[in-house]
This record gives C-alpha cells, sequence and structure tokens, in this order.
C-alpha cells in the first residue's frame, strides 16, 4: 500500500489526548480546525487550530500583544516536510522542513496510523503534559 493510501487532502475532524488518569483533553477545542495533504511527490503539509482563536487587536502583527502573540501561538501548529510510511509498523513519519516549532525542523514527526476508508487516525508518541502521560488523536476525513 505505501504512501498511496495517504495521497490527497483531508479535514480534521477531531483532536483529542487522553490523560493517564483517565481524563479527556481537547487541546484544540471542541470543534478542531485543520488540513493535512499528501502529494504524489512525497511532500507532505498540515496545519491545525482552533476555530475560536481570537482577533489582535490590528492588523499589524508587529504591533500585537505579548499575550495576543502567546494565545495565537498556543492555538495553532503548522509544519511541512516529507513523508515516508511503514505499513508494516503501521507508522507513517512526517521529516520536517519547516514548522512553528522550530525545534521540529530538520526532525522526524512519527506518527501511528489507522486508515478506515476515507477515515485516517493519527496518533503521536504519548508524552508528558502537566505531569501527566497523555495519548493524542488525530482524526481526518478525506476531502473529495
Amino acid at each position: 500500500m505505501g504512501k498511496d493510501q495517504f495521497i490527497g487532502t483531508w479535514k480534521l475532524v477531531s483532536a483529542e489526548a487522553v490523560r493517564a488518569n483517565g481524563d479527556v483533553v481537547k487541546p484544540l477545542g471542541d470543534d478542531p480546525k485543520g488540513v493535512i495533504m499528501y502529494d504524489t511527490h512525497g511532500n507532505m503539509s498540515a496545519q491545525l487550530f482552533r476555530a475560536d482563536r481570537q482577533d489582535f487587536a490590528s492588523d499589524d502583527r508587529a504591533a500585537a500583544s505579548d499575550s495576543e502573540i502567546r494565545a495565537a501561538f498556543l492555538s495553532f501548529t503548522a509544519y511541512y516536510g516529507t513523508f515516508s510510511v511503514n505499513d508494516d509498523e503501521g507508522v507513517v513519519t512526517h521529516h520536517v522542513e519547516g514548522s512553528l516549532l522550530p525545534n521540529w525542523v530538520g526532525g522526524d514527526q512519527h506518527r501511528n496510523f489507522k486508515l478506515d476508508g476515507d477515515r485516517l487516525t493519527l496518533t503521536p508518541p504519548p508524552r508528558e503534559v502537566d505531569g501527566q502521560q497523555q495519548v493524542s488523536s488525530l482524526v481526518w476525513q478525506r476531502v473529495r
């Protein structure tokens, strides 16, 4: 199957994380927005954000306050690069070339994947948040 199963544009329909204590959190809110695209040349791009992001007081981003900048940064993520697929392990790897988070540039982001028709679930490795392990899950719907 390989890369071909990923080719296309996918719309984010769900973004949740389950913490070790069982709590479910929605870091992008109840109505997450986003798109992830994979092309036939092996390129990918992803953008995810909260639907309830607040406007800045001004259209001039250089005039934004520290609190506006922080809120905007924490409610949006974006990166692009190339991708590879390991079907045997059920892992898609995003080889990051550019990212809102500078630390990701030049690195790999591994996602376990489950593909069910036109629905793709991506699960990054567990990570610690606020002293608790959490497992995130992003569900995408293929755009036709």
